[in-house]
């Protein structure tokens, strides 16, 4: 199975008589992962505009996927679980989930006609593809495998349209104090300390987070003075919170998904880096309307404590980043910033 874009490009006129071809796409990952794929999967769209784009990823994310504009299909899959068998056979299998070689064999065991992969030594059906490099940023590293297929791909695509409907949170700031490891998890009653402190600036706050997050959520209403109706957390699904994001005038949150949410809708952002360099993650440098805060140290992003690079940024740096943020656009700080 060769992986050279000069093959691909011979594929999109291969359709089957009566169906479309189709285009499978790995990225069976988390919220943020989706978000950083998004000028991948736009490229992909825009170079086999015949076949029928189906992402393998967690069906929550559908409604996301589908606001690309690039995605026809998203069928529910875990991470690194074999493929539905719906998805055997496509005619062009990608993947945007890892280097291999687990996930490369995920996708060859569905046996594609194509496979369009990082290459891996222990795969012989990946070799001539491009080489991994560790360091690169998420979004980038992507559109590079693609670039190097043959398939222009712009990385600064990651705007997504607000979606149409939702709560309404116009002119909020969102805190949002959960991540999905305890290494990501800024202390709450840091997060509460500049809740108060916008609410002191008469600025309304709302905290959010997953349902499995209310209760760290009402405990930093609580200790930020706020009512339990800022507490937007379990009320919410990931659509609705996406509006939520996209309607607010500012949101402080860890290096979660909700910070590849602001990117997205370009809104105005102070993200708290720990264990993960900024520069793998982090919001695009040409992007100001967003602040990586980072102060310099590496660690486990999967630690069962709080990072102690991201214990250091203390809450007086946050206040400092959020001064900056004007409306819809940030001024740059030098200070603690990547």
């Amino acid at each position: 199975m060769p992986v050279a874009g000069v093959v691909l490009a011979a594929v999109d006129s291969r359709a089957q008589k009566g169906s479309r071809p189709r285009l499978v796409v790995l990225r069976a990952l988390g919220l943020g992962d989706l978000l950083t794929a998004v000028p991948a999967l736009r490229a992909l769209r825009e170079f086999f505009p015949a076949h029928r784009l189906i992402l393998a990823a967690p069906r929550t994310l559908a409604p996301l996927a589908h606001l690309s504009g690039a995605v026809d299909e998203v069928i529910d899959t875990g991470p690194l679980a074999p493929l539905p068998a719906a998805l055997h056979g496509a005619n062009v299998a990608v993947n945007l989930h890892g280097r291999g070689p687990q996930s490369h064999g995920v996708l060859l065991a569905a046996r594609p006609r194509r496979l369009l992969a990082f290459e891996h030594v222990e795969v012989a059906e990946s070799r001539g593809g491009p080489t991994w490099r560790a360091g690169e940023h998420e979004v980038a590293r992507w559109c590079r495998l693609l670039e190097e297929s043959g398939i222009a791909a712009d990385p600064s695509r990651l705007d997504l349209p607000p979606p149409e409907s939702g709560p309404s949170a116009r002119g909020v700031t969102v805190v949002h104090p959960g991540a999905a490891s305890a290494a990501r998890r800024w202390p709450p009653e840091r997060f509460a300390a500049v809740a108060r402190a916008e609410r002191d600036a008469d600025r309304e706050v709302v905290v959010t987070g997953s349902a499995g997050e209310v209760e760290l959520a009402h405990a930093v209403a609580r200790d930020a003075g706020l009512s339990s109706d800022a507490v937007l957390a379990g009320r919410t699904d990931l659509i609705e919170l996406a509006a939520v994001i996209a309607g607010a005038a500012r949101v402080v949150c860890g290096d979660t998904g909700m910070a590849h949410l602001a990117t997205a809708f370009g809104t105005p952002s102070v993200v708290l880096f720990g264990p993960t360099s900024p520069h793998d993650w982090g919001p695009p440098p040409e992007r100001p309307r967003h602040r990586a805060l980072w102060t310099g140290r590496a660690g486990d992003p999967h630690a069962a404590e709080a990072d102690p690079g991201l214990l250091e940024i203390v809450v007086a740096d946050v206040l400092e980043a959020l001064r900056h943020l004007h409306g819809r656009g940030v001024a740059e700080r030098p200070a603690r910033a990547a």
